[in-house]
């Protein structure tokens, strides 16, 4: 049984708690690492300086350059405790992170690396098709063509075969009534209209009928091809020939089941070309088409930002600049296209990103087909940024960021981490669009599809780079959006670090917790992914997912919203299950959390019309969508941060909001933390509070009810190369502990 009274802190109390809070925390601090071991430090011996490893080494030949500075004696400046741990910047690090991190502070000295810009050609210049990379000598293809000089042009079909009852084939995302473009399996209008490039995808080429009961969607035929869209008569429901000026005019009637689902057109009959999506916008060195960067001429990589040998050294990025080249004297002799060698001054820790084949990223950007689909950007029609709310976009964020770091090395001999721009958000939200996306080998599962993709990206860099053998990948780093993260990561991999938003270490779940079929991992055989975890707190890190700011709540600042202005005590928006109108169906969805959560205290009547077991007038426990859903939160003290199918985005939601995030998930980490051990003490418990600090800096409210509003101001520091937040932990057991004493029910009871 669950009550909820009021409840007063007083001060002496206040003191007391805050007393004993304080004597377990220290004893805690030196029982306990505050940070996880992390192993892939220890494969190769820890440097004790900045400097590189055997000296600054060439990538290519090996050949000693030289250290221009000394060896700093990091064990006589940084000393480790007792218990093997170094103080940097005030918190206790296992002894060889704080020396490595120590030396590699932006105080230290830079090192000269060793940047070979290379000029290998590729077969009849790609055709014209696609991007040489000059590192490999290989060509990058663009959607629809293929071959060794990208001169093989696919024929990729809309549809699946046909039959007497399906003449289009059975359904799938790219079905088409109209013109298929076999290079992308997108469907258009076509010659014969006015507006042959006009998107005429999926429902807007076929028949509608009624809804089969009021306020129900209209129901598509899909063996009817609806061949008004053609039509040039103003009084039937057309498109491919309706003029914009007069349909913005009313003018002429037109299907509103028809819109610009795919990139690179805008306006509402498609008729603004703008900027496509492309991973840093190629960078200022190549044309955007679709999703995959057409480099100019002398540069390459995925966001044109690697510059060949013909390239203009004043137009390199910051990250190579300024360099000191190094020309070999037979150059002229041969008349070759070589290897230039440019000594540029960098600091630690360095990182090398694969350059991989377009299949595992740009292609996928390219062949999307709605143009939301993991992407964190669009443009408007005045070729304006426009932040989407797609939660998976925090990937292509993540890799357009290292590619742009100045910790970025083309020198993979150099390189402290291997980054490997595997984009699994595309994979998923594609698989199955298109008959070649068919997951028909993969039973239906979009789970082992994905897990294929991280295979073959292996098999690629095992097969074309020295790097994975060097550390057997534990110095490699692999980004998972999905829901439940690395769950399906290929057994070959699983050395390497995972950046993922959900750390499900198994612990309670030994397999597969999300509710949609398609994901789930339990089927997919050991031979392929092993028997490793979802996650693994001493290699792998927890990262926020995307979150859209929003302009409102910066502005008014609603995350500094006072206390007293905070009338709900607790508050949950989302899905509550089966019990609800359009809750999700399965039992599993969340894994029962959020559905004892509303049996409890639910403020909505369910299907039956009735309340939460505990309902009280200050406890909001909704699945109705909310108009002031950040207003919502800023008005709350605690807010609920519950699984989904994984992960969802409430931890970031309720502390951009400034309320405090209520953890429940045990056997998961969530960011901030990655202590192997905080949700066992969860559990012991009931719920953790959870606080960190983004790349901005947020003032992160602290409170309790009846008790003093308090304000920590935390700056992020920059600790490795691929992540630009630090990690914070803060346990509030003072006023927490009250609450706690009134809610009775177990987290284990609950999940």
């Amino acid at each position: 049984m669950i009550t909820i009274s009021k409840w007063k802190c007083s001060w002496s109390l206040m003191a007391t708690i805050a007393s004993i809070v304080a004597l377990v925390s220290v004893v805690h601090l030196f029982l306990f690492p505050v940070v996880p071991s992390f192993d892939p430090f220890s494969v190769r011996k820890v440097q004790d300086s900045c400097g590189p490893n055997n000296e600054s080494v060439d990538g290519r030949t090996g050949h000693d350059l030289g250290n221009l500075q000394p060896v700093l004696d990091l064990e006589h400046k940084f000393p480790a405790d007792l218990h093997r741990a170094v103080v940097y910047r005030n918190a206790p690090w296992k002894a060889e992170i704080g020396r490595w991190l120590s030396g590699c502070d932006a105080v230290t000295k830079e090192v000269s690396v060793v940047e070979t810009i290379s000029g290998r050609s590729c077969k009849n210049d790609c055709s014209g098709q696609g991007v040489c990379n000059y590192e490999l000598g290989q060509c990058r293809c663009f959607h629809g063509f293929s071959g060794e000089g990208c001169f093989e042009r696919l024929h990729l079909e809309c549809n699946y075969p046909k039959s007497p009852e399906l003449p289009y084939g059975r359904w799938v995302v790219s079905i088409c009534s109209a013109h298929c473009d076999p290079t992308r399996a997108m469907c258009f209008c076509g010659e014969g209209t006015k507006y042959p490039n006009r998107p005429a995808a999926e429902t807007c080429g076929f028949q509608l009928s009624l809804p089969s009961e009021p306020g129900a969607p209209r129901q598509v035929d899909w063996a009817k091809p609806d061949l008004d869209i053609y039509t040039m008569n103003k009084s039937k429901l057309g498109w491919c020939n309706v003029d914009p000026a007069e349909g913005y005019a009313n003018k002429v009637k037109f299907k509103e089941e028809c819109d610009c689902k795919y990139d690179c057109l805008s306006g509402r009959f498609c008729e603004v070309p703008v900027q496509c999506s492309c991973i840093n916008q190629c960078s200022g060195h190549g044309h955007c088409r679709g999703g995959f960067c057409q480099c100019a001429n002398g540069w390459y990589g995925t966001d044109c930002s690697i510059p060949s040998v013909t390239s203009s050294v004043r137009e390199w990025p910051q990250w190579l600049r300024p360099a000191q080249l190094d020309v070999p004297d037979n150059a002229h002799l041969t008349g070759k296209l070589v290897d230039l060698n440019a000594v540029v001054k960098k600091k630690r820790p360095l990182i090398y990103v694969y350059d991989l084949p377009p299949k595992f990223n740009s292609l996928l950007l390219e062949g999307r087909h709605f143009k939301f689909e993991c992407v964190n950007r669009l443009y408007n029609d005045n070729n304006a940024t426009i932040w989407t709310e797609q939660l998976y976009g925090a990937q292509m964020a993540l890799y357009e960021s290292i590619l742009a770091s100045p910790y970025r090395t083309l020198n993979g001999e150099e390189a402290d981490f291997f980054f490997v721009p595997v984009l699994d958000s595309c994979i998923i939200t594609r698989a199955d669009d298109a008959p070649h996306l068919s997951m028909e080998q993969h039973l239906g599962l979009r789970s082992s599809l994905t897990l294929e993709f991280y295979r073959k990206a292996y098999n690629h860099i095992v097969e074309h780079y020295p790097f994975w053998n060097r550390s057997s990948g534990r110095d490699h780093i692999w980004s998972f959006s999905w829901d439940e993260g690395a769950c399906y990561a290929p057994k070959e991999i699983w050395n390497s670090m995972m950046v993922v938003h959900w750390g499900n270490t198994n612990s309670k779940h030994n397999h597969s917790t999300t509710a949609y079929w398609a994901d789930n991992w339990d089927k997919i055989s050991s031979d392929r992914r092993g028997k490793h975890p979802c996650f693994d707190p001493d290699k792998d890190l927890v990262l926020p997912a995307w979150k859209r700011p929003d302009v409102n709540a910066l502005s008014t600042k609603l995350w500094a919203r006072p206390l007293e202005k905070r009338k709900t005590l607790f508050y949950f928006n989302g899905n509550l299950g089966p019990a609800y109108p359009n809750g999700r169906p399965e039992a599993l969805y969340s894994m029962g959390i959020r559905q004892k959560l509303a049996e409890e205290f639910g403020s909505t009547p369910n299907k039956d019309g009735n309340l939460g077991k505990q309902h009280a007038e200050n406890v909001i426990v909704s699945p109705l969508r909310s108009e002031n859903y950040h207003e919502d939160l800023a008005s709350s003290v605690f807010c609920g941060v519950m699984p989904g199918d994984g992960w969802s985005g409430r931890m970031e939601d309720s502390i951009l909001q400034g309320c405090i995030p209520v953890v429940i998930q045990v056997g998961s980490s969530a960011y901030p933390e990655n202590v192997e051990k905080m949700f066992d003490l969860a559990c012991k418990q009931q719920a953790t509070w959870l606080f960190m600090a983004q790349v901005s800096t947020f003032k992160l409210l602290v409170t309790c009810q009846n008790c003093r509003w308090g304000r920590f101001m935390l700056s992020p520091s920059r600790t490795v190369a691929f992540s630009n937040l630090f990690i914070f932990f803060i346990f509030f057991q003072s006023c927490v502990a009250r609450i706690l004493s009134r809610l009775t029910v177990s987290v284990g009871d609950i999940v």
